[in-house]
């Protein structure tokens, strides 16, 4: 998942050497299935905390659902089908986890192909982690079969109006399953310890395109009724499903972009480099082993930046501003193509693995194909918001190994550890053993855990062998044991400079010491992260003359790019700039995605005119907003209220 694209911040409430279209030969199949089956051998004392399920006793195996799409119900209804593995002989109860979905009918297959109603019970909700599906099965059904309709206020669902959409005409709706949110839609064991193979066939009004995270036809016909496989097997998280006015657009043999018709062009032309970095990914990390790689461009409401669904992507069109300055997007979530997808973290507490892994991978993306002081930017941004949220949140949250109890929900994690500071320790280890060793060890490391869960410990298993042990005396336990497990980062992690930020550092003082603007010949050739670094070493507050004059001379104010915008709204709120609030309001009801509109409504409703605005406006955008999103913006609005009541 993409918290962010070129910056993470704290994030409240709560990614070549085989056929590159073909499935992966019966060997490698076969390999495959043994080492997840001895995965799930070495994972089944992991308990996840999140999950209500038991896959120590049994695990699904493979899903089937068959699903229809009603836009004026906000529903999906219908089945889901469980192929089972029953581990524990002993035991009778098939354990799920839901949140708000409507139980109608559960029954399982005899050995005689006939079906039986089955007992079951559903638990009391609990806020985070939902209800417990208990399923009674005296004789281990092979397979369970559960009918059931979601709430049309499923956490893991979106529902647009066609007004909320581009083209104004068709209804629009998205899942967002990371973290726990796959139960709202499916009944689940939602844990990523859990990995299954699974097909659909989905049913929805004709004019609604249909896409999962599974081998999306490009040349499908848009009929209302559509199947999907997903041959490969992933977590729960992963799953995935979009139904709308979507069109495609090919950039390779073996990847493309789906939007809406209005947006498809555009998308493909920003995002035409994707080939590439395929490419690169596989010389440095192995082959592509999901066959085609594809990107939805979502509405503005979508929550984040990217969610890597296998063979779709899923992308905020907050990304698309004319000059490929955000695309590394998409070398993020194409990155999570080996970390996350391939090899998994098996709860929640050691997302680092996904998310860490992914940064470090998407940076070398960014350097092979942008050039190193590309990358570096990006890095010297995502560390300075590291060391500015260190300055604040407690230092449990700080460790990359989250110890159980850290959270109670698993969205509450600080970003900027899981994804800056794992990153980071990567490349300490790349530097201390350097990329002739240490690209071959994270190949190998991607290969050996192919399809798996795993948790940090048989990460640091895996290194204490293949590193520390095979290339002594460079990195010791203790190291290691600091970067993992203790917060804040280690004082000799590797530093990183930007000779392109020194400039802009220069030109930031001579205005704020003389008032003289950088030069326009200058600015012109700013990428967007020149110009975020020359916002974020700003004084907290500026005179609202000194904003003005900046307005006069880069028109921050009503800006396309959300990356600018999160950081210039926040520094308009805290300054006074009040000539910029019809804009502020205007970004808050347009776009959904919480990294770029959660900082200015945490500036707003820190006074009571701006509480105002903050509420007006919410109030305004809240049918567009996604419910991980209403749910961040309700609790900071909500928090201020406590706060204002209190004095």
């Amino acid at each position: 998942m993409r918290y962010s694209i070129l910056s993470l911040c704290l994030v409240a409430a709560l990614a070549a050497g085989c056929s590159r279209d073909a499935a992966p030969p019966a060997a490698t199949a076969s390999r495959e299935a043994a080492a997840v089956a001895a995965s799930d051998q070495k994972t089944a004392a992991v308990v996840d905390e999140f999950s209500y399920s038991e896959p120590s006793k049994v695990r699904i195996d493979d899903l089937a659902l068959m699903l229809q799409v009603d836009f004026d119900k906000k529903e999906l209804g219908g089945s889901a089908t469980y192929t089972l593995d029953w581990t524990d002989l002993k035991a009778t109860q098939l354990v799920l986890d839901t949140r708000d979905i409507a139980i109608e009918k559960i029954v399982g297959e005899r050995a005689d192909g006939k079906w039986d109603d089955l007992t079951w019970k559903v638990g009391d909700k609990d806020k985070i982690l939902g209800s417990k599906l208990v399923i009674e099965s005296p004789s281990r059904n092979k397979r369970i079969r559960v009918s059931y309709h979601t709430s049309p206020n499923a956490s893991g669902l979106q529902w647009l109006t066609p007004a909320m959409t581009e083209g104004k005409k068709t209804p629009f709706m998205f899942s967002q399953s990371q973290q726990i949110h796959a139960r709202s839609w499916v009944p689940l064991q939602d844990t990523p310890q859990v990995r299954f193979t699974y097909t659909a066939h989905v049913t929805s009004p004709k004019d609604a395109m249909v896409l999962m995270s599974a081998d999306n036809d490009p040349k499908a016909a848009r009929d209302g009724d559509y199947t999907f496989t997903m041959p490969q097997k992933i977590p729960s998280y992963l799953l995935a499903i979009a139904a709308g006015d979507l069109v495609f657009q090919p950039i390779s043999g073996r990847a493309g972009v789906w939007a809406e018709p209005a947006m498809v062009k555009k998308a493909a032309k920003e995002f035409d480099d994707t080939e590439k970095m395929m490419q690169t990914a596989e010389r440095l990390y192995g082959p592509y082993r999901w066959e085609r790689y594809d990107i939805l461009v979502l509405p503005p409401s979508f929550p984040y930046g990217g969610m890597e669904n296998p063979r779709m992507t899923f992308a905020t069109p907050t990304v698309i501003v004319g000059d490929k300055s955000l695309v590394s997007l998409v070398a993020h979530e194409l990155a999570h193509s080996w970390s996350g997808n391939l090899v998994t973290f098996s709860t929640p507490k050691d997302s680092w693995l996904n998310e860490g892994f992914t940064s470090y991978v998407e940076n070398r993306i960014v350097e092979d194909l942008y050039g190193k002081p590309a990358a570096d930017m990006e890095k010297v941004i995502a560390r300075n918001e590291l060391a500015a949220e260190y300055k604040e949140i407690d230092p449990k949250l700080q460790v990359l190994a989250q110890r159980p109890g850290t959270v109670s929900n698993p969205d509450d994690s600080s970003s900027s550890t899981v994804y800056t500071k794992g990153a980071w320790f990567l490349q300490f280890l790349e530097e201390r053993y350097g990329r002739e060793a240490f690209d071959p060890f994270l190949k190998g490391y991607f290969d050996h855990f192919a399809f798996q869960s795993i948790p940090t410990t048989t990460f640091i298993e895996y290194a204490k062998a293949n590193l520390l042990a095979k290339y002594p005396g460079k990195v010791s336990e203790a190291e290691l044991d600091e970067w993992i497990y203790q917060p804040g980062v280690p004082a000799d992690a590797p530093k990183t400079v930007s000779p392109r930020f020194d400039a802009v550092d220069a030109a930031r003082k001579a205005w704020l010491d003389a008032g003289t603007l950088p030069a326009k010949d200058a600015t012109a050739k700013w990428s967007t992260q020149e110009w975020e670094h020359f916002l974020d070493g700003m004084p907290p507050t500026l005179k609202p003359e000194q904003l003005a004059a900046l307005d006069a001379s880069y028109h921050f104010t009503g800006t396309p790019n959300g990356e600018i915008a999160q950081r210039w709204y926040p520094l308009a709120v805290r300054s006074g700039y009040a000539q910029a609030n019809d804009a502020i309001a205007a970004f808050l009801e347009r776009i959904g995605r919480r990294k770029l509109i959660m900082p200015t409504y945490n500036e707003l409703v820190k006074t009571p005119a701006g509480l105002k605005l903050a509420q007006d406006t919410f109030a305004r955008a809240r049918p567009g907003y996604h419910p991980i999103t209403t749910e961040s913006v309700e609790a900071a609005i909500a928090k201020a209220q406590s706060a204002s009541a209190k004095q």
